[in-house]
Formats: C-alpha cells, structure tokens, sequence
C-alpha cells in the first residue's frame, strides 16, 4: 500500500473559524508507545493498559476491534482504526479467539495468567511479533500515554473505535509512520511522536469529513448563522468576558432564542461551553509554556490566578498548577 500519492483532500472551510483545527490543536504526543507488529493467524491480545487513545494502522491482513457488549468491528488493509476507550477491550484476528497476551501499562505484555513475556515478544527496536509463524497481520500503532497529551474535548467527541478506509489517510503518512518506527536515530521519539500526531490529525479530519458520520454537536453547529457566528467570537477571543446577551446581540437573535438554539445544538449552556474553552487554552499553555498562572489566567479572561485557579480546579478536577507539574512528570493528569 506504501506508494506515493498525492493528496486530493480539500480544505475544511465553510465561511466561520475552523473548530475542529482548534481541537486537533490540542494533541501533542510526548513519549508515545510505537510498534510495528507482526502476528500470525488466529491472534487475539486484551488491552488493558488505560491509555486514552490508540491509533493502528493496518498494513497487511486484517484485524477486528472487540469492545465488551458491542459489535465488532473489522479493520481491513489500509485502514486506520482510532480506538478512545479506557476500559479493556480487544484485538484480534477474528472474534472468539481467546486472548494470548494481555497489554498493561508501560508498555508491559503478559499472558491471561500473568507471565511477563515483553522482552519474549520483541524482535528488534519497536518491533515485536505476538505469535510465531509467519506474519498475516502487519499493523503499526501508537498509543498516546498520558491523558493531557490528547484534548479531553476531542476524546469525548469520539466514538469508541472508528475506522476511516483506506484511502482516505494518504499512503505516504502511514508508510512514513511505517519506516521511522524501526528506525534508531538521534531524535528518532520526538520524530516520532510527531508523525503519530499527523497520522492521527489527518485521519480526524477525514473522518470528520465522511457524510453521516456521528459528529458531535459543535461541529454541526459552525454552519448555524447565529450559533456559528458566536462559536467564532468565542474561538476567536476566548479571553473577552462575554455574556449571553452580548453573544445573542453579536448573532443579531434575542437572547432567549439564542441560548435555547445553542444548547440544542451543542448539549451546553454558552457560558458553559465559554468557560470549557477557556480550560482547554489553560490546560494547553500549562503544558507547552512556562507563563505564570496569573499571566495564563488573563490570557483566558479571569482577573486574577485566584479566581482562575479555582474555575480550573472546578472544570478540570485539579489545580492549574499541580496539572502543569503532573503533565510534566509523566504522571496521569486526571483528577
């Protein structure tokens, strides 16, 4: 499949601020886990190691994503599967194969009886094989390690599993991903991490893109003359105390049909969807910046660290700056 193409995808632009770039924004892998792995027929392995996201793009063979009390679902050559479920679910080779090998935190694999068998299974730098024989599944995949690396807001705007086809992921960002997997160069995590984070952002938008797929409200919203508009004043000057009323005013509607139109559209008051706005910016420049709380706090439109801090702590579940020390240490930011 790894021949290069050129991309035919067209730009995302329907006249208001591009909200899913503001998402994707947010999605900064750091220290991902990688491998390219080969299985032989009749593979199944249970993951349960509490990562947020997990992206696997099939290279050869095929493979079924098995969620508890869900349907299965088949992913084919080509294809790229994003799975945002913290529960253990499984992979396999088809369903009702009993899983050989569990996956658990730290990139740690051992058998349903709790053999470690990690090293067992490499083959060499990022790769291993789960079975013996000859390969009929080849996937590479990436998990995202640490809650703050991906958007809380985009991981509740995705299903479980979805799976974009083939096609819809140009070849040549899977096949780059393919090739520096393997490879042992200087630099060669953060090469990494920020090819994991193309791949992943690119097969968003494709999906995003499909006709019918089940996006979330905000998304469907930008095209609302007046909701739209008002995403775009809050995108686009976030720290602007704005109220209702002067949302409803900029939209050119009464302020009752405006906060009615909105919530139906977005599952959320205005202000609530102000204030989560505000918390993702926050929580964003808490991990890439060394800027103070108080000059973050302004930033979002709160007078003063304290006032902020406590609208963190309140929509995050965590201090602003135990989050920042968290996210630092490699430690789960969730409260």
């Amino acid at each position: 499949m790894c021949a290069s193409t050129e991309s035919t995808d067209q730009p995302f632009y329907d006249g208001h601020i591009d909200l899913l770039t503001d998402l994707l924004d947010g999605v900064r892998a750091r220290r991902a886990v990688l491998y390219r792995a080969g299985m032989a027929r009749g593979w199944s392995i249970r993951i349960a190691d509490g990562a947020p996201l997990m992206l696997v793009a099939v290279i050869e063979g095929h493979m079924w994503v098995l969620i508890d009390d869900a349907e299965p679902v088949r992913v084919g050559p080509g294809d790229v599967a994003i799975v945002s479920l913290r529960s253990p679910y499984t992979v396999a080779d088809e369903p009702g194969i009993a899983p050989q090998l569990v996956a658990l935190p730290g990139d740690r694999y051992t058998t349903p009886g709790g053999v470690d068998v990690t090293e067992k299974l490499q083959t060499g730098r990022r790769t291993a094989s789960a079975t013996p024989g000859a390969d009929t599944t080849i996937v590479v995949y990436g998990t995202y390690q640490v809650a703050g690396d991906v958007d809380d807001r985009l991981l509740a705007a995705l299903p479980d599993v979805l799976v974009v086809p083939a096609g819809e992921v140009p070849d040549w960002v899977v096949c780059r991903l393919a090739d520096e997997v393997v490879r042992d160069a200087p630099g060669q995590q953060l090469v990494l991490d920020r090819l994991l984070d193309l791949t992943l952002i690119v097969a968003l938008r494709a999906w995003f893109a499909r006709p019918g797929a089940p996006v979330p409200g905000w998304y469907r919203a930008q095209t609302d003359p007046a909701v739209g508009q008002a995403l775009t004043l809050i995108h686009e000057h976030p720290g602007h105390l704005w109220n209702v009323t002067d949302l409803a005013a900029e939209a050119g509607v009464s302020r009752a049909w405006f906060a009615r139109r909105f919530t139906e559209l977005l599952g959320e008051s205005p202000i609530r969807y102000l204030t989560g706005r505000r918390m993702a910016i926050a929580a964003d420049r808490l991990r890439g910046t060394d800027s103070t709380i108080a000059g973050i706090a302004r930033e979002v439109g709160y007078a003063d660290a304290f006032s902020f801090s406590a609208a963190f702590t309140r929509t995050v579940g965590i201090r602003p700056s135990d989050y920042r020390n968290a996210y630092r240490t490699g430690h789960s930011v969730e409260s």
